[in-house]
């Protein structure tokens, strides 16, 4: 299965949907608000394959080829031959209905509209369009050229001739796929990972032990590859906020409330790697 893919969002999610799609033979078209996004986003792609090819995990030819195969523009109009469109804009609902909106309008019949949110509800974003049967959650993880889940979800009136070509398409391009039957907020991993996150704050936030330690008790402890505040550094400190403050939004549980912590980081603008300073420094 390929085909035309258009990606809304050239940042560090869109971007890296759009790298293994079109290493994947698809045809892609990245969107966003202006040259600079897109700049970015393009060479953040050239950059990873390149990467890729110096490891000889791929040859120079396929990464010259799935370059080729990919374009870049402002117009939101190219979605409107796309066999798949995949949303990767900012984790804010009222984001999100801009471009469904958008995209209800402009989109073929039969097109896959697909919502790479980690926590949003997928029923809370297909209610603004016409077809809430074509709208589907695929969520990635980051990077996305390196992680292997993508997990779907169901909104409560997407079709089973949807999910299934979602299916097929994020396990054409490499990922394994599990599939979430109801559409809760933050869905099954981002719940799992919030919850660990709010505690492991608290646990820093009141002295009872360092960020490394933490880290280093999850690593050793329970076999995970990354510590929980070293997730969330990469994640993004603010992306983690957003998800957990989402989450208590829609279910009222005390545990996904977020700690002082974690908004007093987000407010001074220590947003883990991507700004060189969260619960580690980067620079």
């Amino acid at each position: 299965m390929a085909g035309k893919l258009a990606v809304v969002g050239a940042g560090l999610m869109g971007s890296g949907i759009a790298q293994v799609a079109a290493q994947a033979g698809w045809d892609v078209t990245i969107r966003d608000l202006d040259a600079p996004a897109l700049t970015r986003g393009l060479d953040g792609i050239k950059a990873s394959l390149a990467k890729f090819a110096q490891k000889e995990k791929i040859t120079q030819a396929d990464a010259d080829a799935a370059i080729a195969r990919i374009s870049t523009t402002t117009d939101l109009d190219v979605v409107a031959d796309a066999d798949i469109v995949v949303e990767a804009v900012f984790e804010r609902l009222d984001i999100k209905h801009e471009v469904f909106r958008t995209l209800d309008k402009l989109c073929k019949d039969g097109a896959v509209l697909a919502t790479n949110t980690s926590a949003i509800p997928v029923t809370q974003i297909a209610a603004v369009t016409g077809r809430p049967e074509s709208v589907v959650g695929t969520h990635f993880f980051s990077p996305v050229p390196m992680m292997k889940l993508c997990e779907l979800v169901r909104g409560f009136k997407t079709s089973d001739a949807t999910l299934a070509t979602a299916r097929e398409f994020a396990e054409g391009i490499g990922k394994t796929v599990v599939v979430v039957q109801r559409d809760i907020a933050g869905f099954v991993t981002t719940r799992l990972i919030a919850a660990l996150v709010v505690e492991a704050v608290k646990l820093v936030e009141s002295g009872v032990i360092s960020a490394e330690d933490l880290d280093t008790a999850c690593r050793l402890g329970f076999g995970h590859p990354m510590g929980p505040l070293a997730t969330t550094d990469l994640t993004g400190v603010d992306v983690l906020l957003h998800a957990t403050k989402n989450i208590y939004t829609d279910t009222a549980d005390e545990k996904f409330f977020p700690p002082e912590l974690l908004q007093r980081m987000v407010t001074a603008g220590d947003l883990g790697r991507k700004t060189g300073q969260g619960f580690y420094n980067y620079e």
